[in-house]
C-alpha cells in the first residue's frame, strides 16, 4: 500500500483538488495508513511539496489536509520557535549542511501560538545526497503538560510534608539549645522524642520520593531472597499491638502449604505496612489477612488484607493506586498505594482493590515464586 491522501471535493461542489503525489514507506509497506498512526505524520517531497499530511496532523494543526497537499511545507505548516523565528528558514532542510540526519525534538509554536512538539527526519538516497524526503513528526503538548502538573504537585506536596517537621526540629533544638539548664529531664526527653519521631517523619518521606524515581525510571532494584510471608505478616501485626492496638482486632488466615518465595524481603515489608497501616487508620473493625497459594501453587502466593470499615467509594476504585490519592484527611502524602503497586509489579505480581465480605476496602496482591537473586 502507498501512503498519500487525496483530496476531496470542496464545499459548494467545488472541483476536487487532483490527487496529491504518492510516497512510498514502511508505514504503507506494514499494510498501515497514515491515519492509523497516533503522532501527526507530514511528509513533503524532494522539492518540498507536501505528499502526506495525516489526521492527527490536520486535528492537532486545525489543517484541513485538502489544504495541505501540494502546498509547500512551509506555507502548508508555517512553524515558529518560542523566539518567534521561522523554524524552516532557522533549520533549512533542503539547503543545509547535507550530513544532517533531522532534527531533535523541540517546542515549536503554530499560528495563533498554540505550542506543539516538532521533530524532523531528512531521508537522503545516499550519504551527503539531496534531500528525498523530509518526515515531520508532531505532537500535542497535553502529556508533557500533565507530566510538569504533576511534578509541580509532587514538590508541592513534598515541601508541605517537610515543612512541618523540619520547623518542628528546628524549634525544640534552638530551644533547647538557648534554655537547656531552665528544662526538666522528663521535659527534655519529651522534645528529643519529638525530634526523633519528626526525623524518622523526614526519613520516610524522602524514601518515599527515592522509590518513586525508581519505579518511574524502571530502576526499581530487587535483592530476592528466601521470604516467609506469614512470619512477615507476624511482624507486622506485633507492632501495631505494641503500638496500642487490641490482638483481637486482626485475624490472619493462612491456607499452607504456601510455595517458597523468592523476593526482596525488605520490599514485601514496605508492601505489608502500607497495607496493614491503611486497614487500621482510615478502616474499622476487624482487619483481615489472608495468605493462601494461587490456584496452582507453584505459580506464587497471593496475600488480601481487607477490613470492616466504609470501604472505598466505586467511583474512586480507579484512582487508589495513582499518585497523591488519599482515602481520607486523616494524614499521609497520598503516595503509599502508588508505590506498593509499582513494587508489587516489578517483583511481576498483580494488585487489586475491591470491596471486602463485610463491606470494607480489600486489597488483594500476588507474587510469583520468582527466581533466586543469584540467579538473575
Amino acid at each position: 500500500m502507498s501512503v498519500g491522501i487525496r483530496g476531496k471535493a470542496g464545499a459548494h461542489g467545488s472541483v476536487p483538488r487532483p490527487a496529491a503525489p504518492r510516497v512510498d514507506s514502511p508505514v504503507s509497506q506494514l499494510g498501515l495508513d497514515p491515519d492509523d498512526l497516533p503522532d501527526g505524520l507530514v511528509v513533503a517531497d524532494e522539492k518540498g511539496q507536501v505528499v502526506c499530511f495525516n489526521q492527527a496532523a490536520a486535528r492537532i494543526t486545525a489543517v484541513c489536509p485538502e489544504d495541505a497537499l501540494g502546498r509547500s511545507v512551509e506555507d502548508a505548516l508555517p512553524l515558529e520557535d518560542l523566539e518567534g523565528r521561522r523554524w524552516w528558514q532557522l533549520t533549512d532542510p533542503y539547503g543545509g549542511l547535507a550530513i544532517r540526519t533531522g532534527q531533535p525534538e523541540r517546542n515549536l509554536l503554530l499560528p495563533g501560538g498554540r505550542e506543539v512538539l516538532v521533530s524532523a527526519r531528512y531521508v537522503r538516497t545516499r550519504p551527503t545526497g539531496p534531500l528525498h524526503r523530509l518526515v515531520v513528526s508532531i505532537r500535542d503538548t497535553e502529556a508533557r503538560r500533565r507530566t510538569e502538573r504533576s511534578h509541580a504537585e509532587l514538590i508541592a506536596t513534598v515541601a508541605h510534608e517537610l515543612r512541618s517537621p523540619l520547623t518542628s526540629v528546628k524549634g525544640f533544638t534552638a530551644t533547647l539549645l538557648a534554655k537547656w539548664e531552665r528544662f526538666t529531664d522528663d521535659q527534655k526527653k519529651l522534645m528529643l522524642e519529638t525530634v526523633d519521631a519528626d526525623a524518622n517523619r523526614v526519613t520516610r518521606l524522602i524514601a518515599e520520593l527515592l522509590d518513586i524515581s525508581r519505579i518511574d525510571s524502571g530502576r526499581l532494584e530487587l535483592r530476592r531472597q528466601p521470604v516467609d510471608l506469614p512470619a512477615a505478616v507476624g511482624r507486622h501485626i506485633q507492632a501495631h499491638v505494641a503500638a496500642g492496638q487490641v490482638p483481637d482486632r486482626f485475624l490472619v488466615r493462612l491456607q499452607q502449604p504456601l510455595p517458597d518465595l523468592w523476593a526482596d524481603p525488605d520490599k514485601i515489608d514496605q508492601v505489608l505496612s502500607n497495607l496493614l497501616e491503611n486497614a487500621v487508620r482510615h478502616g474499622e473493625g476487624t482487619v483481615t489477612i489472608d495468605v493462601a497459594p494461587l490456584e496452582s501453587p507453584l505459580e506464587g502466593t497471593a496475600v488480601t488484607v481487607s477490613d470492616e470499615g466504609p470501604g472505598i467509594p466505586e467511583e474512586s476504585m480507579g484512582r487508589v493506586f495513582t499518585r497523591f490519592w488519599r482515602g481520607s484527611k486523616r494524614g499521609g502524602t497520598g503516595l503509599g498505594l502508588y508505590i506498593v503497586k509499582g513494587i508489587v509489579e516489578a517483583h511481576g505480581g498483580t494488585i487489586t482493590v475491591g470491596r471486602g465480605p463485610s463491606g470494607g476496602a480489600e486489597f488483594r496482591f500476588t507474587l510469583p515464586v520468582g527466581t533466586p537473586g543469584y540467579l538473575l
